[in-house]
């Protein structure tokens, strides 16, 4: 993909593989041309288990989004997320050194660098660099510290690390398919640029991703991302318990509870009844809805408490008057808002796609936020030389920082 008004975004989530193909027109106007999906054969909660099923995924998708588009893709912005995935917050100073303490952004550059003078375990590599905010001698605070005078510069930033081993494989796969990599992004920073607003982000929010076999939240406070987190446990944990409750095949509880489910039970008629397939030459058997709520709810109450634990760990929820905003395939199961907002005890609602001029119906869905996201990132963040990042080597020693408006 030559063409810079051209970006294409691979989202490899738990439970499906998504590619998209954007275009900008002359206006700044994001138009998604183009898009494919295939089941995430070969991962297991973000992680390469089967590098064979992995590449033929990946593979579907990119040659469905480039049949759809008209387009060859050769460079993909992909997002990474999983257990392996950490985060930390980190501290950086430098003194100025110019005659005439103007602070410049080859100063601003040198703090970031300082700040990622912290212990990373060997196995680990880091991804992001993120700003947070900084302080000049005693002005703390400052967005952005170019052009100002002081003698000290301090930087906060927000550090991601990945396992280097499964930012390996994934990089292996995508070459075996011919992919190079522009970007490798935290899912749940990409999703930031299509779902939250700039007051989202300075008041406070969180953003809580229901995957398929994880699921991740991020807090935003005062223009920056403040802290991540991954609970092990998503919406495919919430069929297998269905299956297993009402004796049923995996594919009959997963229509069961996105066509009769519900989050919370209080929400159902109990008088409905639904009909569960039988197995292994069973009959077919009506039960109430209410049973199949009442399997569903204890569940996604942990999922969501887990969630609620982790982030009071690192800050008080109350400061974050924004609310949650709730994305990923499990967010659009019935009662989930209602009973998010129960947990966190504050404003929730379902995320929507904003900042993309045209995507088709089908995509325009809470599951599809990741994807839309690397498209939007893509495109904010077109590398200077796109013949630099091909190597497998160069690639896990590059780190992305960016310093924008938003985060």
């Amino acid at each position: 993909m030559s063409d810079e008004r051209m970006v294409a975004s691979l989202d490899i989530g738990t439970t499906k593989i998504v590619a998209l193909v954007g275009e900008m027109d002359k206006h700044g106007d994001i138009y998604v041309i183009g898009h494919g999906q295939a089941p995430a054969d070969g991962l297991r909660r973000g992680v390469v288990v089967d590098m064979e099923k992995t590449v033929r995924s990946i593979r579907k998708a990119i040659e469905d989004a480039q049949m759809v588009s008209g387009t060859e893709i050769d460079r993909v912005t992909v997002g990474i997320a999983g257990e392996h995935v950490r985060s930390i917050n980190s501290h950086g100073v430098i003194a100025v050194t110019r005659t005439d303490n103007e602070i410049t952004s080859g100063d601003v550059r040198k703090a970031i660098e300082a700040s990622q003078a912290v212990a990373i375990p060997i196995d680990r590599e880091i991804i992001h660099v993120i700003p947070q905010s900084y302080s000049v001698d005693d002005q703390t605070g400052v967005k952005d510290p170019v052009g100002m005078s002081g003698i000290r510069l301090e930087v906060e930033t927000h550090i991601v690390t990945a396992s280097i081993t499964s930012a390996r494989n994934i990089y292996r796969a995508l070459e075996r398919c011919h992919l190079g990599v522009d970007h490798m992004v935290l899912e749940s920073l990409a999703q930031s640029h299509v779902m939250l607003t700039d007051n989202e982000t300075e008041s406070g929010c969180a953003i809580v991703d229901l995957g398929g076999e994880i699921t991740n939240a991020s807090l935003f406070f005062d223009g920056a991302i403040r802290h991540t987190t991954v609970v092990p446990l998503g919406s495919r944990n919430v069929t297998n318990d269905i299956a297993i409750g009402l004796r049923t095949a995996l594919d009959h509880a997963e229509d069961l509870k996105m066509n009769h489910g519900a989050a919370l039970a209080s929400m159902v008629d109990p008088t409905e009844m639904v009909e569960v397939p039988g197995v292994a030459g069973r009959e077919a058997r009506s039960i109430s809805r209410n049973v199949l709520a009442s399997i569903i709810e204890p569940r996604m109450e942990e999922i969501l408490s887990l969630v609620n634990r982790d982030l009071k760990k690192v800050h008080r929820l109350d400061m974050f008057t924004s609310g949650v905003i709730l994305t990923g395939g499990g967010a659009i199961l019935k009662g989930t808002l209602e009973l998010a907002e129960q947990i966190f005890d504050m404003p929730v609602r379902l995320g929507t796609i904003t900042g993309i001029e045209h995507t088709p119906e089908e995509l325009d869905s809470p599951s599809f936020a990741t994807a839309h996201g690397l498209m939007v990132f893509g495109f904010e963040n077109i590398p200077d030389d796109k013949g630099v990042g091909g190597a497998l080597g160069g690639i896990l020693k590059k780190i992305e920082q960016w310093i924008t408006k938003k985060l």
